[in-house]
């Protein structure tokens, strides 16, 4: 690639692991050209949202006049800049100083140490991982022992001295490849990073003894014949490997992972490793497993206690790095606008791009970009994710080497240039050590599109920036981020497009059509539709407009522009409710109080007409988004232009969570199916009552949409209804009962027709009555149970240990002020739209009876199932004390966190069984098949319903 750009020393560059002070690289003349200038740090520019930017003079560092070459700007840092000491200069090239010379740079402290969030994530990720792999080995006991046969017969077929051989090279090569890292970096006197490894190693062997004593004497068995064997000579192995778990940890805490070559060797003698210990018998295949996360955690919990080593360059760093490639350099200034409050307003939450404005002794200004590790590493699952989601987006790897993104940002700087756009001209690049590098650019001073006040993007402004972009796609180069804070318009108004190290070469039509789609969004968001979509129409033509409007919706656009169209569309929704509340503010006004012995055909025409009038205030307050605008407008241009959204998406998040949740269904019904427990309820059940709990089971879901259009003033369809709550048993398996089906019954009827404010009221107000009636029928039940035994009429201790925990609850809500808030706001949110709602239920009876009789039927027909359930095992119980029981385990379902209540539904019901004197085997059989007729054979019809559902657009 150098001797495309022209450089005269293409191999100069080093390895990255070798350091800034063996890298060098040349512009095409050898070095800057022989002209003075200045420089100071420039205004702190904060980008603000789309048509709320404000008008700012500040220019990005354009250099003022020139000082004397042997002065460096004294007064050119700003008010408390972090000075840097004088630099050590090298002593031959070019680029030699001055001895009296003082480098000056304007940068912010680093901390010696950082604790980053990406470490915890890591720990949390390994922890998931242990526990899935215990979980594994507790409940798959059949695939546990599957694998470990399988294992043992390929090992019977492996050559015992390939197995010795094995075993021999990788017990020498694991101690002998990290002390060798150790040396190589003791040499470059990178110490701390050893010292983390051993610290790491250390509590992962503590750990690891932890772990083994914890499997040995207080595991389950599973757990133990899982990650145990009779190995050779008849000892039982170890749970975890005493010496391979502190390798993991220490090659990971040094950072041996983050260098290729030594990733390679690593990886190598650790498979080689396993593999012999593996077949030779003296380990388990989740032993390994778990023994590779367990090195991994601890190895990152460490880096996350005691803090990784800073690695980021200086500023001081930055200027010795390009002495080194012929620079003379004076100070260096940080220049991009790094405070959270401007972008968090421009809705970038990315790590900050570090560019400096370099000034020299004998030449013009540089602008330098630096990147290291953390900035590379930033947006990282956000960039797989889209590569998993999106067809035909990206190429490339979500996460490269330094190398490799130098390399590509470098390549983009020349094509662009070469393509007739105006670029910065890239002019030399180098390592900043072994985590971070460095590109050099020609000064182009000037504000970006963001920092520019709407009135100071003209037409003119608008076609230069299309022209920039024609000449990339003349030559197949898509740019992949054409929002404000890439294109940069100088004191001539000439526009320049950054931020190319995101773009591809070669690049698709498709991607080019995304690049016009992004281009006339972003110049929509600050001057309409209209201009926007005219500009680009002079210079691309027609045509190229029309054929991207397929690509303009939001999947295909950047981040922080998807963010600004995200605040737009609430702000519009913020006006509409607005619109709303002062018109019907301003009918009710000017019709008066309605009379309260009124005529009731008088207070409900009334009623209806001010709802209308919020109807159409609420079509009147209505504001088309900006890409409907910007389609309109090409549409005038090309009638005939394609308007249908181009499939972009692979997969989207919502199939991606249905398979996962089918997965998990599967494999958690097949679980229960052949748990010895569930073969009890085949093998001892009266099939009789079995059918009957089914016909009851069944019957909760005709009552359940009964209830829920009840409460639903507009006309739904009753089995379609009926289908949604089918899928709501789907649902429930991988979300909270208490919320997957509040979620989809508001989804639902959002898709019949509903406003989200009605639907969300009609749902809130359908749970409000359940909350109600279920308290009720408990409390009467609870008393009609306590009471049987007792011929007085006394309250009974069931009724009076809920009233007693009922108190108590009331007492800490209103003794804890955060609490006592938190059920403020929550009762003012439900009562301003549920009970709005309520009310115009009671007028309708048949709508109010049709609720109330479907959640009494529901309950009733949950407790019937519960019955046949209990008396298909020979046992028999009055039907108040079966009520109390499902009443009790239900309301526990609710509230607890796991998904359908899985856990604690059947330990409630067990207890509250046992309570009763129900014998324990009766009472878990009773309870297994009630789960298995109201939770588990469900799934399959709810996953079937789900689908139907969403291929029709009901949900």
């Amino acid at each position: 690639m150098g001797d495309e750009a022209g450089a005269d020393d293409p191999s100069a560059a080093t390895d990255h692991e070798d350091g800034a002070e063996n890298s060098r690289s040349r512009t095409p003349a050898g070095k800057p050209a022989a002209r003075g200038a200045g420089g100071k740090r420039p205004a702190d520019e904060s980008p603000k949202p789309a048509r709320k930017r404000a008008a700012r003079a500040a220019s990005r560092a354009e250099p003022p006049a020139e000082p004397e070459a042997q002065s460096p700007p004294q007064a050119s840092a700003p008010a408390e800049p972090t000075r840097q000491g004088p630099a050590q200069t090298p002593s031959d090239g070019q680029g030699q100083a001055p001895a009296d010379s003082h480098i000056d740079g304007d940068e912010p402290l680093l901390a010696a140490r950082v604790h980053r969030p990406a470490d915890l994530l890591r720990v949390l990720l390994g922890l998931l991982g242990i526990a899935t792999v215990l979980a594994l080995a507790t409940w798959a006991i059949g695939t546990t022992a599957g694998i470990e046969r399988d294992v043992d017969k390929g090992a019977a077929q492996a050559p015992s001295l390939l197995i010795s051989f094995a075993g021999f090279a990788s017990a020498i090569a694991v101690l002998v490849v990290p002390v060798a890292f150790a040396i190589e970096r003791l040499m470059k006197r990178d110490g701390l990073r050893i010292a983390d490894g051993v610290l790491a190693a250390v509590l992962a062997h503590g750990v690891s003894l932890s772990f083994s004593l914890w499997v040995a004497r207080l595991a389950p068995d599973s757990v133990q014949d899982a990650l145990t064997r009779n190995g050779p000579g008849g000892v039982i192995t170890d749970p975890v490997h005493g010496y391979l778990a502190p390798v993991i940890a220490y090659a990971t805490a040094v950072g041996m992972m983050h260098r290729p070559r030594w990733r390679f060797a690593m990886w190598t003698v650790l498979l080689l490793d396993g593999f012999a210990v593996l077949v030779a018998g003296y380990t388990t295949p989740f032993s390994i497993v778990v023994t590779v996360l367990l090195g991994w955690t601890i190895a990152y919990a460490t880096l996350y206690t005691v803090g990784s080593p800073n690695v980021r360059p200086t500023g001081q760093q930055l200027l010795a790095g390009l002495r080194h490639v012929g620079f003379r350099p004076v100070s260096a200034l940080r220049t991009e606008d790094t405070t959270e409050s401007a972008r968090h307003d421009r809705h970038d939450y990315s790590e900050p791009t570090r560019r400096y404005l370099v000034t020299l002794e004998n030449g013009p200004p540089l602008d330098v970009t630096v990147v290291d590790r953390a900035q590379q590493a930033q947006g990282f699952f956000y960039r797989a994710w889209r590569r998993l989601a999106l067809r035909g987006i990206t190429t490339r790897r979500s996460l490269p080497s330094l190398r490799q993104a130098l390399e590509q940002e470098a390549l983009l700087a020349y094509a662009a240039i070469s393509a007739g756009a105006n670029a910065p001209k890239l002019i030399a690049t180098s390592e900043l050590g072994p985590d971070a590098v460095m590109l050099v650019y020609e000064h182009t001073g000037g504000r970006h599109l963001d920092s520019l006040p709407d009135d100071e993007i003209t037409d003119e402004l608008m076609r230069a920036a299309w022209r920039q972009v024609t000449a990339l796609q003349t030559r197949r180069i898509a740019h992949r981020r054409l929002d404000g804070g890439s294109l940069l318009v100088d004191r001539a108004g000439i526009v320049y497009l950054t931020d190319l190290r995101g773009g591809e070469i070669a690049a698709s039509d498709l991607l080019l059509r995304m690049d016009i789609a992004q281009l006339l969004t972003t110049f929509g968001l600050r001057v309409g539709a209209e201009r926007a979509v005219a500009a680009a129409v002079a210079v691309l033509g027609p045509d190229a407009v029309a054929n991207s409007l397929p690509l303009l919706q939001p999947i295909a656009l950047s981040r922080n522009t998807r963010a600004t169209l995200r605040q737009l569309a609430r702000e519009r929704a913020q006006r509409e409710r607005d619109a709303v509340l002062d018109a019907t503010r301003a009918y009710r006004e000017a019709r008066g109080n309605l009379p309260e012995d009124g005529d009731r055909k008088a207070v409900r025409a009334a009623r209806q007409a001010e709802k209308q009038v919020m109807d159409e205030a609420l079509e009147n307050a209505k504001e088309p988004d900006l890409l409907s605008l910007i389609r309109e407008q090409v549409l005038l241009i090309r009638p005939q232009a394609p308007i249908e959204p181009a499939r972009v998406e692979r997969i989207r998040p919502r199939t991606l969570v249905t398979i996962i949740a089918a997965v998990f269904a599967a494999y958690f019904l097949t679980i229960q199916v052949v748990n010895p427990e569930f073969q009890r309820v085949w093998e001892g059940a009266n099939w009789g009552w079995v059918l009957i709990a089914a016909g009851f089971s069944a019957v909760t879901y005709f009552a359940a949409a009964l209830s829920l259009l009840g409460f639903v003033p507009e006309r739904v369809g009753y089995l379609r209804t009926v289908t949604a709550q089918v899928a709501g048993s789907f649902v429930k398996l991988v979300a909270p009962a208490a919320i997957g089906g509040v979620a989809l019954n508001t989804r639902y009827l959002q898709r019949q027709g509903l406003r989200p404010g009605h639907a969300v009221a009609s749902v809130g107000a359908s749970q409000l009555f359940g909350l109600g009636s279920h308290i009720t029928l408990l409390l009467t039940f609870g008393y009609l149970a306590g009471t049987e035994h007792t011929p007085s009429l006394s309250p009974s201790r069931t009724v009076i240990a809920g009233l007693l925990t009922l108190a108590v609850v009331v007492l800490i809500v209103t003794a804890i002020p955060s609490l006592r808030k938190a059920l403020y706001e929550r009762i003012r949110t439900l009562f301003a739209g549920v009970v709005p709602r309520m009310l115009d239920v009671v007028q309708q009876p048949k709508k109010l009876l049709s609720g109330i009789g479907g959640m009494l039927l529901m309950t009733l027909a949950f407790v019937m199932c519960l019955d046949a359930s209990l008396r298909a095992f020979g046992y028999e119980l009055s039907y108040p004390t079966i009520a109390v029981v499902f009443l009790a385990g239900n309301a526990l379902g609710s509230a607890a966190p796991t998904p359908g209540g899985l856990g604690a539904v059947e330990f409630a019901l067990v207890a509250s069984l046992a309570t009763f004197r129900v014998p324990q085997d009766a009472a878990l059989g009773a309870v297994l098949l009630f789960r298995l007729m109201t939770f588990w054979l469900p799934v399959l019809p709810g996953w079937l319903a789900f689908t139907h559902l969403t291929r029709k657009g009901s949900i």
